[in-house]
């Protein structure tokens, strides 16, 4: 059952070293919303104060009205959407998994496709999704979304891999990098100078780092990070170089060398988060059936 009320549960947030001192917040965690089958992509709009996020089994995008707390439906039918972001001018982009396409919806409401093929070839289901400062578009394609009906639609992969693309400002789209497993959230240092990627179904689970050419490529790829409970999914780093990455106990929070420092502990295995608000220390998090909510003492990178 659906319920957009309030609840709360204590915040337990884990120290594992002594970096993690000062990254706290609220003492409790709000549950703004359940009911869900599988929550994903929280991209927060500050103009209206509200978060679009994803419902993906239930093929629609919810919205969360920071003012009056409710949640309602955004879009009805969205093509079996994942990962969402905003672009650099407040435009919501989205990672359409069932329609293997990457779209914007423009300021009017009306949805425009920025990406569906590569080479002529169908896109696998588009997952993840980071804007650079340069304005080109970042997004992992892994096979979730066409290798079962439930979030997407079941069929057969037109490409030689699950990729990660960069689609230029002016159209072109280009493979940076091409021996993933299955390439998952994604996330840039505040300086856009290093990528964060992470490979969800790798034994274990981890996040590799790259390095941001300027003619826009990649370069290293080095394993940063290994997921000690379950796998990773969704990134993003604050503005220390601190990265927090969803996994199944709730996020965990590792040092910019990679040292697993903390944890913020959920009762939901945990999707995506967002930073938000006017100083980005709101923390919005995607997990399993459930929206939740809290105040930190940290700050999300721009």
């Amino acid at each position: 059952m659906e319920s957009n009320g309030t609840d709360t549960i204590p915040a337990r947030f884990e120290k594992l070293d002594e970096r993690f001192r000062w990254c706290d917040g609220d003492y409790e965690v709000r549950r703004l919303f359940t009911g869900a089958r599988k929550t994903e992509g929280p991209a927060y709009f500050p103009a209206g104060r509200y978060l679009v996020f994803s419902d993906i089994p239930n093929d629609r995008l919810l919205r969360y009205d920071e003012l009056t707390g409710a949640v309602g439906v955004f879009r009805p039918t969205s093509g079996y959407a994942n990962g969402n972001t905003v672009d650099r001018e407040g435009r919501l982009i989205t990672c359409e998994q069932g329609n293997r396409r990457v779209t914007r919806t423009e300021h009017d409401g009306t949805v425009t496709v920025l990406a569906d093929r590569y080479q002529g070839k169908r896109l696998n289901s588009p997952n993840d999704v980071v804007v650079h400062a340069d304005g080109s578009i970042w997004f992992t394609d892994p096979s979730y979304g066409i290798d079962s009906d439930y979030e997407g639609n079941q069929a057969e992969s037109e490409l030689d891999g699950c990729f990660v693309f960069r689609l230029d400002p002016s159209g072109e789209l280009t493979v940076v990098a091409d021996d993933f497993c299955r390439p998952n959230g994604l996330a840039f240092s505040p300086d856009f100078q290093r990528l964060f990627i992470a490979d969800t179904r790798q034994e274990p689970s981890h996040i590799r780092v790259f390095e941001v050419t300027a003619d826009g490529r990649l370069a290293g790829g080095a394993i940063h990070a290994t997921c000690t409970f379950g796998r990773f999914d969704g990134l993003r780093l604050d503005t220390e170089g601190r990265i927090w990455a969803a996994a199944w106990d709730g996020v965990h929070c590792f040092a910019p060398d990679g040292d697993l420092i903390g944890k913020l502990l959920l009762p939901e295995s945990v999707s995506n988060l967002a930073f938000a608000g006017p100083k980005r220390n709101q923390l919005y998090i995607t997990a399993a059936t459930s929206l939740y909510s809290l105040r930190v003492t940290f700050n999300g990178a721009r």
